[in-house]
């Protein structure tokens, strides 16, 4: 007898269905799985064998095979177990195969019998039930994941009893409703920027970063407040809309991040991977199908690289496609693979390797150590970082001095006002344009064009410091960025001579 149940893959945060054929038919005893299975998938007959019998069903004792089809896809992970399960009890005449119809069916089963939580089922969720109109039979402990999408039905199932009890229509689907945070409802920050004493330079420069989506480079020498700046960041950023905490959890959830019980990531990730990091740890990769890396996990939200020039510099360079488009695309044999990828960088390095070059500290470094050490960043990557802000020694002044300037909380509600401006500007644009810097080229000209004196300014100091013509657009939309935070529908001088301001670090730090 024959039965089919559907059921999905992930390809990178891409959603391909599955159709998981099974077959009880004549010939000795055994247990065949076909369809490019991987060894987890190949396993399932032990799980599958000891979860039936500890339900309290018969596993068949006739030739079972499993076709995972289409057969040209690779199939990875344990998630085929249940609809495997399902497959083999309605092929053995022990389930009515017209319960199954057009559900989509995931979950991975221990040798009692019990759903555990899986990886990916929000995306299936998006993809297959509420775009594609199917309904859906999910872990428990995805339950509240996959129910954050609204108005779709969900079977949540926590064992193989559970499922079919669900099937037959003895209990309801949706056993838990979860509870969504609100857009604009942050938790207060961890790290005020109240707390940091003086680097006001550095402030004002991070506020704009945030205003605009922008890179930024923190440079400095040690224990000036780098890191303290960077993790106050996050602080000064918008909440996140409903439409990003789903991106941005259709990744978490690929990756396996979404804790049993969870609903959405509400608020924006912060990563900050060690200088050691490999390409595949950095921007995604691994074995078979890849997972998603640090540029992904951060998307919607800001990557941290502390230390930048002890990152290896091949593993830098590859920052330079989602830095530029967004996203990033890992190519494997079997296929390509592309993640979503738009973070804020902000990253932090000394001057030089002892970290006190051009300071009143006497710095130990030769001039061809420096260069040596300025040089693991590339032009290019520079070119995409759109803020370059030195951040200098404290003085002791600023460390007893009693105003503290603008909160975290005073400076997000600026950001937000930055935003909807920016929100309103590019409504009907690319889909991805929500921001300054995600501004593409005829966006730029478009949107950003100066008057004649901030042109006449733009055009000497790229003549003057032998900006790069990226670095032009660049300047043109941190500069529209200040003007929006000014409220100012104009782009003039002052805007320009502020822009141009951050990018300094493009000569200073070639050799």
């Amino acid at each position: 007898m024959l039965a089919r149940v559907h059921s999905s893959v992930t390809f990178g945060v891409d959603v391909i269905p599955v159709a998981v054929e099974v077959e009880v038919g004549a010939g000795l005893p055994g247990f065949a799985v076909v369809g490019l299975p991987d060894r987890a998938v190949r396993e399932s007959l032990v799980r599958v064998r000891s979860a039936l019998r500890n339900s309290g069903f018969r596993f068949p004792r006739r030739k079972v095979t499993v076709n995972l089809a289409p057969a040209g896809i690779p199939k990875e992970g344990p998630v085929f177990d249940l609809p495997i399960a399902l497959g083999i009890l309605a092929a053995s005449g022990q389930l009515e195969e017209d319960l199954l119809g057009r559900r989509m069916v995931v979950g991975e089963l221990a040798l009692n019998g019990a759903v555990c939580a899986t990886r990916g089922v929000l995306p299936r969720v998006i993809k297959l039930v509420k775009e594609e109109g199917w309904s859906a039979v999910v872990p428990e402990a995805n339950l509240a994941e996959a129910l954050s999408v609204e108005d779709v039905p969900i079977l949540g199932a926590s064992s193989l009893t559970d499922a079919i009890a669900g099937l037959n229509g003895e209990r309801d689907g949706a056993t838990a409703i979860p509870q969504v945070m609100k857009s604009g409802a942050l938790k207060p920050p961890a790290f005020d920027f109240q707390d940091v004493r003086g680097q006001n330079e550095a402030k004002r420069g991070l506020l704009v970063a945030a205003a605009g989506g922008h890179n930024v480079l923190l440079v400095g020498p040690p224990g000036v407040g780098k890191s303290l700046l960077a993790h106050c960041f996050p602080g000064i950023l918008s909440p996140m809309t409903r439409g990003e905490m789903l991106e941005t959890s259709q990744i978490h959830s690929v990756a396996g991040l979404l804790t049993a019980g969870a609903c959405l990531v509400e608020e924006r990730p912060f990563r900050a991977p060690h200088h050691s990091s490999s390409p595949a740890a950095l921007v995604g990769g691994g074995t078979g199908i890849p997972s998603p890396g640090e540029v992904s996990l951060a998307h919607n939200g800001v990557l941290l690289l502390d230390e930048l020039p002890e990152f290896r510099r091949d593993v830098l360079e590859y920052l330079r496609q989602p830095l530029e488009e967004g996203e990033i695309r890992i190519a494997r044999s079997r296929g390509q693979f592309t993640f979503p990828a738009r973070f804020m960088l902000v990253a932090a390095m000394n001057p030089c390797p002892c970290g006190f070059y051009g300071t009143d500290k006497d710095c130990v470094c030769s001039d061809r150590e420096v260069h040596r050490y300025r040089n693991r960043i590339s032009g290019p990557l520079l070119d995409r970082i759109d803020i370059h802000i030195d951040v200098p020694r404290i003085k002791v002044s600023n460390m007893t001095e009693g105003a503290r300037g603008e909160t975290s909380r005073e400076l997000r509600e600026r950001v937000c006002r930055s935003h909807l401006l920016q929100a309103e500007r590019y409504r009907g644009l690319h889909h991805g344009t929500r921001l300054n810097a995600h501004l593409g080229l005829k966006a730029v000209e478009t949107f950003c064009q100066p008057d004649a004196s901030a042109l006449s300014l733009l055009r000497r100091a790229m003549s003057e410091l032998g900006l790069s013509a990226r670095a032009w657009h660049r300047i043109l939309k941190v500069a529209r960025t200040i003007a929006d935070l000014e409220e100012e529908k104009e782009i003039h001088a002052p805007h320009i001579a502020e822009a141009i301001g951050y990018r300094l670090f493009d000569r200073e730090l070639k050799p």
